[in-house]
């Protein structure tokens, strides 16, 4: 997992989120796409919860991470640090004698009844006029198989694992990219929520993810992107629908509650200045990567970026946006052009955001890469195209993320034709941002609240440093001290040296957290 510090700052003032709403309108005209507050804490600062009319709490079983500044009273002598996935290389590739990309738009869904993981992926072939969605499973998320569908004819033959909604139709009107699985409905036979069509998304439902049937909902109206993702926290469906915007690909947010009807929530999400102005730092330090020196059309013509930079546009390919924790925390896809081709030839990176109310969006990690392209010479697929998942799949203490992978945008001319593939790459669990503190004692106080669970639980790496927790009630006075903690500790449940949260329930109190040469990455109650 590899690490990216965050830019320095020294803040001393109270941040109200009416003076971050200000200022974020100032720097983009919009909300959402101010720049990111990332920080290094020298000296004691202060700073406010994102509403200021809710009391802060701490659900039982909640993590609480460290992605914004919400629960947060005080904080000295640490810095937030965005970590990225380790990548473990193409998991499905286009093996079949038809396939030549595969992509996807959504994360594999568990099947508990049949013990496998599910997925769908966009499918391009060397048949003329064929393309389309296939499927895939795999017991554990890493050996996948393709089962014979027998649903479309291709050449005379039924054996291959194409889907087929409603026969003849074809690309781009055959498309499923969206999938998301429902363990709430009632009904069996709409457990499985998906969209289908590419331009437009038309709502359907199935009991197995392999046969559908379409609602009789209206269409929502998107161009050729979208992602989708069910918060069961609050029972709503989020889709996010490809549009134009004030520097060219956005996306519209819609929510659901019975994926029928659908809301325009009038946020757009999309590019802004600031993303222009880091773009050209992007491709200048791409060019200057000979790891990244991939022949191809993009490359061939010299003189694409490096002549006309000011030429260049950044906007937003694809976003996913999932619930996690108590926050929304989105992976879009930025995507990098140039002037060279029709609908312009590029890369993507993809980035991290979240929300708290998919309204006001925090970029997070000063606008690194979350997950970026691999190096030349090892047969990787994702070398100019990536894209990620609706959200990433839960594996113990780990995160998976599937996306897609694709070696070019404007294909070159006597180029392999497998050229895209479905990555994985898996990231500690919670480890998006962590707060470090180097061999000076760092120190984070939570906002006052009233536990919900007896148990005091962390997930940080202290392998060189040491971890302590005090408990203070209203006043301010220490009720209880833990033991040092030590180790990569996943979820180490905290013990008490003196006194116990389990005796303040009903109580206000708030966490006081020491640490030394430490990453911290969440805390939680049970």
């Amino acid at each position: 997992m590899e690490c990216l510090k965050d830019e320095a700052y020294s803040n001393q003032s109270v941040l109200t989120m009416d003076r971050i709403m200000q200022m974020a309108n100032w720097i983009s005209k919009v909300l959402w796409g101010g720049a990111a507050v990332v920080m290094i804490v020298s000296q004691m600062s202060v700073l406010a919860a994102a509403d200021d009319e809710k009391a802060f709490q701490v659900p039982s079983g909640e993590r609480q991470l460290f992605l914004d500044d919400v629960g947060i009273a005080k904080i000295d002598n640490l810095k937030r640090t965005m970590h990225r996935p380790a990548k473990r290389g193409a998991v499905i590739i286009p093996d079949q004698k038809w396939e030549t990309t595969l992509q996807t738009r959504c994360a594999p869904v568990w099947d508990e009844e049949r013990g496998v993981y599910k997925i769908w992926m966009i499918t391009s072939t060397n048949i003329p006029g064929l393309a389309g969605t296939t499927y895939a499973e795999s017991k554990d998320g890493l050996r996948w198989t393709k089962p014979v569908l027998g649903q479309m004819n291709i050449k005379g033959s039924l054996e291959n694992n194409f889907i087929s909604v409603v026969p003849g139709h074809a690309w781009p009107e055959n498309g499923i990219e969206n999938v998301v699985y429902d363990p709430d409905d009632p009904d069996h036979n709409r457990r499985f929520k998906g969209f289908y069509g590419v331009i437009n998304r038309k709502p359907m439902v199935s009991a197995d993810g392999i046969r559908w049937k379409l609602l009789d909902a209206a269409v929502l109206p998107s161009s050729d992107e979208s992602n989708l993702s069910y918060d069961r926290e609050h029972k709503t469906f989020i889709a996010t629908l490809k549009r134009g915007g004030p520097f060219g690909r956005s996306h519209g947010i819609w929510t659901s509650q019975d994926f029928t009807n659908w809301k325009d929530t009038g946020v757009l999400f999309h590019a802004d200045e600031f993303d222009q102005q880091r773009g050209r730092e992007n491709i200048k330090a791409r060019r200057a990567d000979p790891k990244l020196q991939i022949q191809g059309p993009l490359w061939d013509i010299h003189d694409s970026y490096k002549g006309h930079i000011a030429e260049h546009k950044v906007d937003v390919y694809n976003i996913g946006l999932f619930r996690y924790e108590g926050l929304y925390i989105g992976t879009p896809a930025m995507f990098h052009s140039n002037d060279n081709r029709w609908n312009k030839d590029g890369f993507h990176l993809i980035q991290l955001v979240c929300s708290r109310d998919l309204k006001t969006f925090k970029r997070l990690g000063n606008r690194k890469t979350f997950i970026g392209p691999s190096p030349i010479g090892k047969s990787a697929y994702d070398l100019t195209q990536l894209i990620g998942p609706s959200s990433p799949v839960i594996r113990g203490d780990e995160l998976w993320f599937y996306y897609t992978g694709i070696q070019y945008r404007a294909q070159p001319k006597d180029v392999e034709r497998n050229a895209g593939a479905i990555c994985l790459a898996v990231l500690r669990r919670d480890g998006f941002i962590s707060l470090d503190s180097g061999d000076t004692e760092g120190m984070i106080q939570t906002e006052p609240f009233e536990p919900t669970g007896s148990k005091l639980f962390v997930n940080l790496d202290a392998r060189q440093g040491e971890l302590r927790v005090d408990v203070l009630d209203g006043a301010g006075n220490v009720v209880a001290q833990s033991e040092p903690l030590s180790g990569d500790l996943m979820r180490e449940r905290v013990t008490w040296a003196d006194g116990n949260i389990a005796k303040l329930k009903a109580q206000s109190v708030s966490l006081r957290f020491r640490l030394r040469n430490t990453q911290f990455y969440s805390y939680w109650l049970e």
